[in-house]
């Protein structure tokens, strides 16, 4: 054999155990995938384009794949039907899971809370105002914050608002719009909305935060969060982590650069600079740190309050606190 025969010999096994090898290299480095909900323009988009733009997912190895869905009500279902790792909601929902035996877990996205919204110059300062007025109330009944405001209004009136007023039950833009055009005097808004109505010209007549407060609890735990299935996540290798790693990335980029909104206007989609530095600051104000032993006693109080006013409904019959659900 000679020489030149046996260089070629040399590079056609190397070519050979190269191509062999590499689709094996392909599956190797590939990330496993994180599959999380997102309501098309609602706030967790705003965070992923982030993410993607700024690099954040390449930083941290993270294969982040959304499941788009309709509105938060789609969201546990995705989670429970296996259609989504993660998904973004409350803890208060994954509490009455864990209390049917479920595995779930939860991790803070967001301390940022829902407004009583009244006009800048109209008669309403307290509320104590809103006696013989219509609020409007983004939800049902059982939504948590009406029944949080509730038990505010009698603790500090001692009188039930659901009594002395009239609530209008809706989705947060019908009861948006209602309140733009007049219909109705107040409206008990998610903070989106809220923030969109600040700009508009109205104002805040009482924060979720100053009525949490106000119920004696504190600090104000995150009500919203990313929560997802132990067992799903173990079972699939989902890297939960490498997705609470790029969050922390992006909401430092959203916390300090401005220029950073201006690319998200297209998603956000405000009707004026000052709606987009209302929902700018909103959002900002409600980025949280990790959750640690002062969150859980603060959350296990506010549950121990709705469980005491008596809604099943709400927090569901036999739910009772479990520490072990939030991530720390």
């Amino acid at each position: 054999m000679t020489k030149h025969t046996r260089r070629s010999v040399l590079a056609t096994g190397s070519a050979f155990v190269a191509a062999t090898l590499m689709p094996r290299l392909a599956i190797a480095s590939a990330s496993v995938p994180v599959r999380l909900t997102s309501v098309k323009f609602g706030s967790v988009s705003w965070l992923i384009d982030t993410i993607r733009w700024e690099g954040i997912d390449k930083k941290h190895d993270l294969n982040l794949q959304v499941v788009e869905v309709s509105n938060n009500q789609a969201a546990p279902v995705a989670l429970l039907s296996h259609a989504a790792d993660v998904i973004v909601s409350d803890w208060t929902w994954a509490l009455r899971q864990r209390a049917k035996g479920g595995d779930l877990k939860f991790a803070p996205y967001s301390s940022a809370l829902g407004s009583v919204m009244v006009r800048k110059d109209g008669p309403i300062k307290s509320l104590a105002d809103l006696e013989g007025k219509k609020i409007g109330v983004a939800g049902t009944g059982i939504d948590k914050s009406w029944i949080l405001l509730r038990a505010y209004s009698r603790k500090t009136l001692g009188k039930d608002i659901a009594s002395i007023a009239e609530p209008v039950f809706g989705a947060a833009p019908l009861v948006t719009e209602e309140f733009r055009n007049g219909r109705i005097d107040a409206v008990l808004n998610f903070w989106t909305y809220a923030a969109r109505l600040q700009a508009e010209g109205a104002q805040q007549l009482l924060t979720m935060a100053d009525v949490v407060k106000g119920l004696d609890v504190a600090p104000t735990p995150p009500l919203v969060g990313f929560i997802w299935s132990e067992k799903q996540v173990h079972d699939n290798g989902v890297p939960v982590d490498k997705l609470l790693a790029a969050v922390v990335d992006a909401n430092h980029v959203l916390a300090s650069s401005d220029d950073a909104w201006q690319r998200l206007r297209p998603l956000i989609k405000p009707a004026s600079d000052a709606e987009l530095f209302a929902i700018r600051d909103y959002y900002r104000s409600g980025i949280t740190g990790s959750w640690g032993v002062a969150e859980t006693a603060a959350a296990k109080k506010l549950t121990d309050l709705l469980i005491e006013l008596g809604d099943t409904e709400l927090v569901g019959d036999g739910t009772h606190f479990d520490q072990n659900l939030f991530h720390t």
